[in-house]
């Protein structure tokens, strides 16, 4: 069971005495005011402007990581239950360029199947979905039947998928797409995605078998194995979910820009994994909320546009990213050998 939820039955049991723990959310809220309050200072400082009072660069802002949000959903479980997913970014190409292929209209000369132009925007959408869904039951079962390691499955789906999605048009980009389709990319719609994925995986990871399931692999496989739970089985589940949401963050991708090309999502497994971390989930597994989750993408989103709007050379922005990431794995691990020694 999730360490947060069980202390929080804890503490419901022992009544009002019982000393109050403030949820792990909370600091990392913290954490986000507190980033967004040095770009606002800073800004002053150095660009005599406000960074927060813009509410048209904090929109976009949000736009931005919607994406990688889809993504860090499906991550987020699958890092609880002790694995990693490292394929998502490709993934993200190759349902892009596919399902692309599938949503161009009838008055494009260069239409990729000419026959299958003016589709229900239904059919790319579904398409995208179905084809990430099947690369996360690949990386599913390799892991649990095969027993390959979770770093290296995905790691070699997250090449194929980044070549299959080059060798679909021989690197050629993919345009003239429907407007039915590229609507769910238009206006807010990839964040209302984002944040409607995020309550229904909230909603299921806290309050269903399928998530207590999930919390107890990551927390001691070999009790889940004990007290009967299929652990091949829901590991399957866990990285089908994963690859279908990654399949519906490459749809949203190319309907956003209107265009379908090979290169599409790169890094943004990483981005996913860190927003994960950032939010608190463990890296040793059994622990992790999606709340965390959506505040550590939007810390990502921040930090990004901050860095931007104080005109930091982008080779910067990659290197304090990658010592927060550092910085949120040491914490982690230091909360993890408190726990040991509790």
């Amino acid at each position: 069971m999730n360490n947060d939820v069980a202390r929080d039955i804890a503490f419901a049991g022992r009544g009002e005495s019982a000393k109050w723990h403030p949820p792990q959310e909370l600091s990392i809220f913290f954490v986000l005011i507190g980033i967004a309050l040095i770009c606002e200072v800073l800004g002053w400082i150095f660009v005599g402007q406000s960074f927060l009072a813009n509410s048209q660069r904090l929109t976009i802002t949000i736009l931005q990581v919607s994406v990688v949000g889809i993504i860090a959903i499906g991550v987020t479980q699958v890092i609880i239950t002790g694995g990693i997913d490292l394929s998502s970014g490709s993934v993200v190409a190759m349902t892009a360029m596919i399902s692309a292929g599938f949503a161009q209209t009838s008055d494009w000369a260069r239409a990729l199947y000419p026959a299958l132009t003016d589709m229900p925007a239904i059919v790319p959408i579904g398409i995208g979905i179905l084809l990430g869904l099947v690369a996360g039951l690949i990386n599913g079962a390799f892991i649990a039947y095969v027993r390959i390691p979770p770093f290296i499955a995905t790691l070699g789906m997250m090449v194929s998928a980044r070549g299959i999605s080059k060798w679909y048009t021989k690197g050629q980009p993919i345009s003239g797409l429907s407007e039915q389709f590229t609507f769910i990319g238009s206006g807010a719609w990839p964040v209302i995605v984002f944040l409607l994925i995020a309550v229904i995986f909230h909603v299921v990871l806290r309050y269903t078998r399928y998530g207590k399931f999930t919390y107890a692999i990551g927390a001691n496989s070999q009790a889940a194995r004990v007290s009967g739970i299929n652990i091949e089985g829901h590991l399957i589940k866990v990285y089908a979910i994963a690859g279908m949401l990654a399949g519906l963050a490459g749809v949203v991708t190319a309907a956003r820009a209107q265009t379908a090309q090979s290169g599409m999502g790169m890094n943004y497994e990483l981005d996913a994994i860190a927003a994960t971390v950032i939010g608190g989930t463990s890296l040793a597994g059994g622990t992790g909320r999606i709340t965390g989750t959506v505040i550590g993408v939007v810390i990502l989103g921040v930090m990004s546009s901050g860095f931007t709007f104080l005109r930091i050379d982008a080779y910067y922005q990659e290197i304090v990213k990658g010592v927060i990431i550092v910085a949120a794995v040491t914490a982690d691990v230091y909360r993890n050998r408190k726990r040991r020694k509790a």
